[in-house]
């Protein structure tokens, strides 16, 4: 499936953290995911769709999009939040805490609504 359409699919639904990267033995999509490891239940409680997006495996359209609508340039290293509605929330060109990743989230209206209907 086209990276387009992944995130077309899953607009509304899951807030993606892509996490894009030469290849997978790139140091920081290592890191990234290392630190991500350990969080399940926070990506679970924020609707997260944690998306690897390796360079060298992408179709030239899936390229393009990333140029075009996200911004992102291979080959660098970048963390990019987007949020359930479709739109860039943060990038990063270095890995991101999980901590300062779930700060952004719990500070959006639509997560905070999502919390006070929780409770």
């Amino acid at each position: 499936m086209s990276l387009e359409k992944t995130l077309r699919e899953n607009q509304w639904k899951k807030r993606v953290l892509l996490i894009a990267a030469p290849n997978a033995a790139h140091a920081d999509f290592q890191y990234q995911k290392a630190l991500l490891a350990t969080e399940e239940a926070g990506l679970a409680a924020r609707d997260f769709l944690v998306l690897p997006v390796l360079y060298d495996q992408l179709s030239a359209a899936d390229k393009q999009f990333l140029r075009r609508e996200i911004g992102l340039t291979p080959p660098a290293f970048a963390a990019v939040l987007i949020g359930k509605d479709g739109g860039v929330k943060e990038k990063s060109s270095r890995p991101i805490k999980p901590a300062a990743l779930f700060g952004i989230v719990d500070r959006m209206p639509m997560r905070r609504e999502e919390m006070r209907r929780a409770k």
